[in-house]
């Protein structure tokens, strides 16, 4: 890669002038004691003094300092994130530590975001293994139980191989949840928005759950009874999966006889807010700002006595993101939490 010189004279210039006003002091004190001063000696001299000493030390930066800072700009320029390769080299030491500076700055903070990918990194591994081993060790321990010889007792065989099977469910839950955030992530997961009733869509995710809410003894509601339809301009598959995952978390941390209550609302013009409230445990301050992170649980025990594959709210996060909407949350210990996302109305709405 060629890089152009950008000659800067100012180093030789100052220092030039430093010499000569230093050579021509020395030379009228010599002059005053030997007393034959005369200023026709300095000031021929002073042109002389200056333009030699400004072509010598101009001729040495550029020959020797230069070689040596053109390696570093070569050396940096190999980097594909490096801006030097589009800039000319500066024999101006002041021009060349100011943008060294700025180099250092920018790798410094490159460096530090590729840290915080590492432990990322090393976060999700972790917590994809561990939420993988468990239902691979069940099913394994199942099938291998299965060869040992029960599959000769009919109740036995039968009995491990659902059991079996609820284990491959797991894993094929986790995985298909691993592989939609992923795409959320990347972006390469469409849209297909349309108009939709929200309040018809609600009722269907309410049917959806009834079995699992009458097991937990939870009631699933309206804040009030909608007789008109309000409709609003979004992917209905997805943002029915939002609703979905946001009800099975309030099933699963809601207290036995409670109720969770979903309310749409007006908020501007062409928006409406969607809430899920419900009067559950709660959840501390202190993990509100990490619950919509991959894998982040409240419950750091490692218990899995409810399931899933904990991605459902970082899902229900990049999907309302993906549709350019907000989403919220608030929580109170022992009062109940309130998740809730905006969506754009239509026009097809009466009010």
């Amino acid at each position: 890669m060629s890089i152009k010189l950008k000659k800067s004279y100012r180093f030789a210039l100052r220092s030039s002038i430093f010499i000569c006003l230093t050579l021509i002091l020395c030379l009228c004190g010599i002059l005053l004691l030997t007393n034959q001063f005369d200023w026709v000696l300095p000031a021929i001299f002073s042109p002389i003094c200056f333009l030699v000493s400004f072509f010598i030390i101009q001729a040495r930066v550029e020959r020797f300092i230069y070689r040596r800072v053109k390696k570093i700009y070569d050396d940096v320029s190999l980097l594909e994130s490096s801006s030097f390769s589009s800039k000319p080299v500066t024999t101006d030491m002041k021009t060349l530590t100011e943008e060294i500076g700025k180099f250092a700055e920018d790798k410094k903070i490159e460096i530090d975001t590729l840290k915080i990918r590492e432990e990322y990194r090393k976060d999700f591994l972790g917590n994809v293994s561990h939420e993988l081993k468990t239902p691979l060790f069940t099913v394994q321990g199942y099938i291998l139980t299965l060869l040992d010889g029960a599959i000769k007792d009919s109740k036995v065989n039968e009995k491990y191989l659902k059991r079996a099977n609820k284990g491959v469910e797991r894993l094929i839950y986790i995985v298909k949840d691993l592989d939609m955030i992923t795409k959320l992530e990347a972006g390469d997961l469409s849209l297909e928005k349309e108009e939709f009733d929200i309040i018809e869509l609600i009722q269907s995710v309410f049917e959806l759950l009834e079995m699992r809410a009458a097991k937990k003894e939870i009631s699933l509601t309206f804040d009030m009874e909608y007789n008109e339809p309000i409709y609003v301009w979004g992917d209905a598959e997805k943002i029915q999966q939002v609703l979905t995952n946001l009800l099975v978390n309030s099933l699963k941390y809601g207290n036995p006889n409670g109720t969770t209550e979903v309310s749409v609302e007006n908020l501007i013009k062409n928006k409406v807010i969607v809430r899920v409230t419900d009067n559950g445990e709660g959840i501390p301050k202190q993990h509100i700002p990490r619950l919509f992170e991959r894998f982040y649980r409240v419950d750091q025990s490692g218990s899995r006595k409810e399931g899933g594959s904990g991605l459902g709210l970082a899902i229900v996060k990049h999907i309302i993101e993906a549709h350019d909407e907000r989403i919220y949350v608030e929580s109170e210990v022992d009062v109940g939490s309130e998740f809730s996302f905006t969506l754009e109305k239509t026009s097809n709405n009466d009010s």
